[in-house]
């Protein structure tokens, strides 16, 4: 039995790889800007949202799956 790639499934894989890693990077600078916010006591809140925020994107990307 011989498994033939498409050209259409290539690309669906590397959309998909793309879009983990494009939340992966975004959740990544969320947690780093949440961190700097989280460091003055007047915008301790807002950072703290930020950063849990980015968390949850930045694992979003790493184990979720993204399928139709």
């Amino acid at each position: 039995m011989t498994h033939v790639l498409s050209l259409r499934s290539v690309a669906g894989g590397c959309l998909r790889f793309f879009e983990h890693a494009a939340a992966v990077a975004i959740g990544f600078v969320m947690m780093v800007v949440g961190l700097a916010l989280g460091v003055t006591m007047i915008m301790l809140p807002v950072g703290l949202v930020v950063g849990l925020l980015g968390v949850a994107i930045f694992l979003g990307g790493l184990f979720a799956r993204i399928d139709e």
